[in-house]
């Protein structure tokens, strides 16, 4: 337990933190998952659409620190590819 003043206000800082973080994972599983979606019902319109909305939300996800850019550009990557194989 955290026992100087300072330590305790780093300890409440960590926990905002941590919540925000958790918050920002959220939204970028909801925006992949609409992506999926749209290629599971066969809506390629709806799935681009869906996915510059992800590509957006991962990107904020990079400079906000919550995803290192080599993951981002690997699950851009692969919602691209799925929403390729999906189109006729």
């Amino acid at each position: 337990m955290a026992n100087t003043v300072q330590a305790k206000k780093r300890a409440r800082q960590a926990e905002i933190h941590r919540q925000r973080n958790v918050a920002f994972r959220s939204q970028i599983r909801t925006a992949i998952k609409k992506v999926l979606k749209a290629v599971h019902d066969k809506d390629i319109a709806g799935g681009q659409m869906a996915l510059r909305e992800a590509s957006s939300v991962i990107d904020r996800g990079i400079s906000r620190g919550i995803m290192h850019r080599n993951t981002a550009a690997r699950y851009k990557s692969r919602l691209n590819a799925r929403l390729h194989r999906a189109s006729p």
